[in-house]
């Protein structure tokens, strides 16, 4: 929290590469771009930047009202997966001495540069904000080796560009992460741009741990336990009969398009009378819970376990079983209001791929999609190596 002093001092000065000052409260596109810089730090200050919303250019604020409705909107920026990966930032309403209001966005240095705005790299030097040159946003991707601290950023060693279906990144992944004039200007090498993805390691001429999950041709060489095992049992129990089972593994975006065609194809439907002549088509479970759920369970499971992602279906449940506890501020007290990101990188790329729409919004979207559908909410057990989903059948 800045001192009085501290944010006065904020509010005369002239705009720099951690201040930045707007009269506007609508556009969005300006704070998400302001955000995003400040998120690069490319002046390398290790220190927060500002957004200060209703002061003008000479220093004075303009007798904005900041309501909680733009509080509001302006946090929600942080997680409509516009900005990746997901900026560390804060919003407050700051009262001046006279009552005048102004509202601050106060932006952390990310651990992940380059951070993108739909798909642009913004940087701020001094008070000029604009989009990155190759040179700048190579700059950045080379920081970001030196302390990438999550297990998806960090090098698969061993692995090379030869393991790689670059194929798979330069037709299927890229039109959907980066901008088309990004594209189109890009005269940089595969490997550079897989490292300003994150999913190349330049210094050390290998994957990162995501690049192999997403464009490996063997992920399993790399990530042994990356694959999802489906199980159908002929009653409530493990011993039961198996009546089905299947291994669900490769490249990433091959592995979610099977996963859910299959979730689609294997969920029931069955006659539910609503009147003496009337009968309705029902689902045990609704599609967009249990998708929502298992993809939750392939972004937030522990990559460096060697377990798979269960999905055991029984006569009267749904369980799905993710490796991994909980991850760093989310608690079993805070669960889901609290979201904490294993896996940043891949988390982005599943947004990107569109099989993640706001970011925090999986569990609660699975538990609406259930009770709508006349199901009980989800169970959800945390235990040290797993963190187990129970889904219970429509009744």
């Amino acid at each position: 929290m800045l001192t009085e002093k501290e944010f006065l001092t904020l509010m005369t000065e002239m705009e720099s590469d951690r201040v930045e000052k707007t009269e506007s409260i609508k556009d969005t596109d300006k704070f998400s771009e302001a955000i995003c810089a400040f998120s690069n730090d490319f002046p390398r200050n290790r220190k927060p930047g500002y957004l200060l919303i209703g002061v003008n250019n000479n220093g004075k604020a303009i007798g904005l009202k900041v309501s909680d409705q733009l509080l509001l909107n302006l946090a929600a920026i942080r997680s409509d997966g516009n900005i990746q990966p997901m900026p560390t930032m804060t919003v407050q309403r700051h009262i001046l001495a006279a009552g005048e209001e102004v509202a601050v966005i106060e932006v952390t240095p990310s651990d992940l540069p380059p951070v993108r705005y739909k798909g642009q790299v913004w940087i701020r030097v001094g008070p000029r904000r604009a989009i990155a040159s190759e040179q700048e946003e190579r700059i950045l991707t080379e920081r970001r080796v030196s302390h990438a601290k999550t297990f998806d950023a960090r090098p698969c060693e061993g692995s090379s560009l030869q393991d790689l279906a670059l194929d798979i990144f330069l037709v299927s992944y890229r039109i959907n992460a980066l901008a088309p004039e990004i594209i189109e200007e890009n005269h940089r090498d595969v490997a550079d741009q897989l490292a300003s993805l994150r999913f190349y390691d330049s210094r050390k001429k290998c994957a990162t741990n995501a690049g192999a999950l997403l464009f490996a041709k063997d992920p399993l060489r790399w990530l042994p336990g990356a694959y999802i095992q489906y199980v159908r049992f002929d009653g409530n129990a493990l011993t039961d009969q198996v009546l089905k089972e299947n291994i669900f593994s490769g490249d990433l975006l091959s592995l979610l398009r099977t996963l859910d065609g299959f979730i689609a194809a294997e969920i029931e439907k069955r006659p539910s009378q609503d009147s003496l002549l009337h009968e309705t088509m029902v689902q045990d479970y609704p599609l967009v819970a249990l998708r929502e759920l298992l993809m939750n369970a392939v972004m937030h499971r522990s990559y460096d376990s060697n377990a798979p992602i269960r999905f055991y279906c029984f006569k009267d449940r749904i369980e799905i079983q993710s490796p991994g506890p909980l991850y760093g501020e989310a608690t079993a007290e805070n669960f889901p209001r609290q979201n904490a990101y294993r896996n940043p990188v891949v988390a982005e790329a599943m947004h990107a791929l569109g099989y993640a729409n706001r970011y925090g919004r999986g569990v609660a979207r699975a538990q609406e999609a259930l009770l709508k559908n006349g199901n009980s909410a989800a169970i959800f057990e945390f235990q040290p190596t797993f963190v187990l989903a129970t889904i219970k059948k429509r009744q």
